[in-house]
C-alpha cells in the first residue's frame, strides 16, 4: 500500500493525526473514533515515507491485547520491526537486557502476587488481617508504588488527597507495612511489577550509556489510552524521551476510570503545557454506535458537566439509525437475571451470535445471577476476567499437539482440516454438548482455536506452522481468540472492548454510583464508568436496574442518579421488562416477528438489519393499510419500503 492509498482510508480528522508526524501531538479520541486505526496508520505512513525507521517507534499501549491488536494492524499495513508493548513487557524486555551489564548476574525473579509477601509484612509490624484486609493492603501498596508515594511520605500523601486507609489501619499502620513489605522482598531476591518500571526508569536516569542505547534506539513514541497513565508510567517515559518531544499520545478525559489505581488524566490534559506548541487534534466521528446510542452517551456526560469545567466531546455518530435505547425496572436482582437471560436467548435464536452480546455491571459478585441465568436458559457464555485462554491446559494440550502435527500433517488436505483433526483429539466435534458444563466450555476453547485457522486461512496462509506461530505470537500477548458465548464482565474489566449488543444491569443507586463512592471525584468517575459501559454498545443497548435484591421483599431502589432525566417517561421506569406496548396487537407482532425471522435466514443476515423491534411493535401497534401509511413507522425508510412493504401490507391484513 502507497503512502497516499494509506491517507485515502482516513477521515480528514484521522488524516490530520497521520501526517502529524514530527513533534509533540495529542489526540483527543472520544469512544469508537478510530484512534487505534489513526495511529497505526500514522506509523504506517511514517515508515513508507521515510521519516520513521520501523526499529525505531515504541507504541505503548496498556493492555497485552490491545498491544497485540496493534501488532495485527501494523502487520495488515505492511509494516514491521515496530515495538507494540505495555510499559511493563517494554520495561520487562530492557531491564532483562540491562540487569547483567549495570548490576551483573541474572535479574531478579518476577513476583507474580503481592499477597503472600503482604501478609508476612503484615505480620513482621504487628498487624491482625484476614484475606480481605491482605488484598485491599496489596492493592494500597501498589497504589503508593505506582504514585511514587514512598513509606517516609505515605502519610501527608493520603492526607492531602483525602484518601481512606484500607481496612479501618491508620495511615502509620499502612506505612510501616510498606517498609516491611520492601524488606521481604528483598530478603526474598524478588521484585514486583511496579518495581520493573522504577528499576528500568532509574538505569537509565543513573547511567549515562544505558540511556544513550535506549534513546539511540527509540526515536518517536506513541502512547495509547494516555488519560489512564500514572505517575511512575510518565516517570519511565520521560526517561525514554530524555527531554525529546518526538511524543504522539491519544486519549480521552471521559473514558478516566482507573484512577483508584493511580492513573490520572492530568498528564493529558496538561500535556500543552508539558510539550509546548503541541498539535492538537480531535476525533470526534462515531463509527461503532448507533445514533441512538450516541445520544445517550452525550447526554450522560453534559448531565454531569459542572460549571466552568472544559466541555467533553461530544461524539458524532456516523452509522444509520438502530434500535432505540430499551429501559427496563424489574422487580428484584433474580427476575433482572432471568428476564435478560430469556432477551438473550431470543437475540441468539433471532439469529445474533452471542460472542456479539455482553451483560455488563459494576461489580464481579454480581455476574454470578447471570452465570446461573443463562445457563438455566442454555445460552452459553463466558467471564472476563477468569481464567486466562492461554493458561487452560486443555489449550495448551492443544497447541503442543498442533506443533507436533506441523511436519506429519498432510499437504493435499487444507489448514483448517489439519487443525481440526488435531483438536477432534482433544474434545472439538462437529456439533457441540450441552449448552453448560466441562465438556462445552472445552469444546467452546477448541473451537475458538478451529475458527482461528479459518480466519488465517482467509487472509493466505496455508500450514499449520503459521498457525502454531500466530498462537504462539498470541499467547505472549495473551490475545486470546474470541470464543462464541455472550461475555459476562464488570464495566472495568470491558474497558477497550466492543459488542453488537450490550446489557447494562444493576443501574440502581448503591451499585452505579457504588456506594463507596462518596466524594465527588469518586462520583464523577462513577458516571465515567457508565459512559464507557453505554459506548461498548454498536447496535442494541438496554438499560435495567432491579427494585429489590430479593424476590418478595420491598422494591425500595431508585435507578442511578446519572439516568436523571435520561430514563424516558419522565424517569418512571417500566416495570416488568413487558415487551410489546398494550395498544400492540399480540397476534399481527408474533406473525411479524416469525416473517423477520424466515427473512433474515434467507438473507443470512443478524434478524435487527432486517427491522428494528421498535419497528414491528408500531406495525402491530398502528396496523398501516397503505405504503404511506407504512412510511409513518420509524426505521422503516424507502429502501425497506420498497424491499418489505408489500410484505408487511399483506401480514397487516391477514386476518
Amino acid at each position: 500500500m502507497s503512502a497516499d492509498a494509506l491517507l485515502d482510508a482516513l477521515d480528514p480528522e484521522q488524516r490530520a493525526v497521520a501526517t502529524a508526524l514530527t513533534g509533540p501531538v495529542c489526540v483527543l479520541a472520544g469512544a469508537g473514533t478510530g484512534k487505534t486505526r489513526a495511529i497505526t496508520h500514522r506509523i504506517a505512513y511514517g515508515v513508507r515515507t521515510g521519516v520513521y525507521k520501523p526499529a525505531s517507534v515504541l507504541a505503548v499501549t496498556f493492555t497485552a491485547r490491545a498491544a497485540g491488536e496493534m501488532r495485527v494492524r501494523l502487520r495488515g499495513l505492511g509494516v514491521g520491526g515496530v515495538q507494540a508493548r505495555t510499559f511493563h513487557a517494554a520495561a520487562l524486555r530492557q531491564l532483562g537486557f540491562f540487569w547483567p551489564k549495570v548490576v551483573g548476574g541474572a535479574p531478579p525473579r518476577l513476583l507474580e502476587k503481592k499477597a503472600p509477601l503482604v501478609a508476612e509484612a503484615a505480620r513482621r509490624v504487628g498487624l491482625d488481617v484476614d484475606r480481605i484486609a491482605v488484598r485491599d493492603l496489596a492493592s494500597e501498596v501498589e497504589w503508593a508504588k505506582v504514585s511514587l508515594v514512598p513509606a517516609d511520605d505515605y502519610v501527608a500523601a493520603v492526607g492531602a488527597a483525602a484518601r481512606p486507609t484500607p481496612g479501618g489501619f491508620a495511615a502509620q499502620e499502612v506505612a510501616r507495612l510498606m517498609t516491611s513489605y520492601e524488606d521481604v522482598k528483598n530478603e526474598r531476591g524478588v521484585i514486583d511489577f511496579e518495581d520493573v518500571l522504577l528499576l528500568t526508569a532509574a538505569m537509565i536516569a543513573q547511567r549515562r550509556d544505558v540511556a544513550d542505547v535506549v534513546r539511540g534506539q527509540y526515536r518517536h513514541f506513541v502512547v495509547d489510552e494516555y488519560q489512564d497513565v500514572s505517575p511512575l508510567q510518565q516517570y519511565l517515559l520521560d526517561q525514554w524521551l530524555g527531554g525529546r518531544h518526538e511524543l504522539c499520545v491519544v486519549g480521552d478525559p471521559s473514558q478516566t476510570i482507573y484512577s483508584f489505581t493511580g492513573a490520572s488524566p492530568e498528564h493529558l490534559l496538561g500535556f500543552g503545557r508539558t510539550h509546548p506548541g503541541a498539535a492538537q487534534i480531535r476525533l470526534v466521528r462515531d463509527y461503532r454506535s448507533t445514533p441512538q446510542v450516541v445520544t445517550l452517551a452525550n447526554r450522560l456526560l453534559v448531565s454531569g458537566r459542572k460549571r466552568g469545567e472544559p466541555s467533553p466531546l461530544q461524539l458524532v455518530a456516523q452509522r444509520p439509525d438502530g434500535p432505540p435505547v430499551r429501559w427496563t425496572a424489574y422487580d428484584d436482582d433474580e427476575a433482572e437475571a432471568a428476564g435478560i437471560a430469556a432477551r438473550i436467548a431470543r437475540l441468539v435464536a433471532d439469529g445474533t451470535r452471542p460472542s456479539q452480546i455482553a451483560v455488563l455491571y459494576r461489580t464481579n459478585v454480581q455476574g454470578e445471577a447471570f452465570e446461573e441465568a443463562l445457563a438455566t436458559a442454555g445460552v452459553g457464555y463466558q467471564v472476563r476476567g477468569g481464567e486466562r485462554f492461554f493458561a487452560r491446559r486443555d489449550v495448551r494440550d492443544a497447541i503442543v499437539l498442533l506443533r507436533g502435527a506441523v511436519r506429519s500433517a498432510d499437504p493435499s488436505v487444507s489448514m483448517p482440516e489439519n487443525a481440526r483433526d488435531v483438536l477432534r483429539t482433544v474434545g472439538w466435534s462437529e456439533q457441540p454438548p450441552a449448552p453448560r458444563g466441562a465438556a462445552r466450555e472445552r469444546w467452546d476453547a477448541m473451537q475458538a482455536l478451529a475458527t482461528l485457522a479459518d480466519d488465517l486461512a482467509a487472509a493466505g496462509a496455508t500450514g499449520l506452522a503459521e498457525l502454531v506461530a500466530e498462537l504462539d505470537e498470541r499467547a505472549s500477548a495473551q490475545h486470546a481468540p474470541v470464543v462464541e458465548g455472550v461475555t459476562l464482565a464488570s464495566l472495568h474489566a470491558a474497558k477497550g472492548l466492543e459488542w453488537d449488543v450490550v446489557f447494562l444491569a444493576g443501574l440502581s443507586e448503591g451499585l452505579l454510583p457504588i456506594s463507596l463512592a462518596e466524594t465527588p471525584a469518586a462520583l464523577e468517575e462513577e458516571r465515567r464508568l457508565l459512559y464507557v459501559g453505554v459506548t461498548r454498545a454498536r447496535e442494541r443497548l438496554e438499560m435495567s436496574f432491579a427494585r429489590a435484591r430479593t424476590p418478595g421483599s420491598r422494591g425500595t431502589r431508585k435507578a442511578s442518579r446519572f439516568l436523571d432525566g435520561l430514563w424516558p417517561s419522565g424517569g418512571t421506569a417500566r416495570a416488568g421488562g413487558a415487551e410489546p406496548p398494550a395498544a400492540a396487537d399480540p397476534a399481527l407482532l408474533a406473525r411479524l416477528r416469525e416473517w423477520r425471522t424466515d427473512e433474515a435466514r434467507r438473507l443470512d443476515r443478524p434478524a435487527y438489519t432486517v427491522l428494528a423491534d421498535r419497528a414491528l411493535e408500531d406495525v402491530a401497534t398502528l396496523r398501516p393499510a397503505t405504503i404511506a401509511e407504512l412510511a409513518r413507522v420509524r426505521g422503516i425508510g424507502p429502501v425497506k419500503l420498497d424491499a418489505y412493504g408489500q410484505a408487511l401490507l399483506g401480514l397487516v391484513a391477514r386476518r
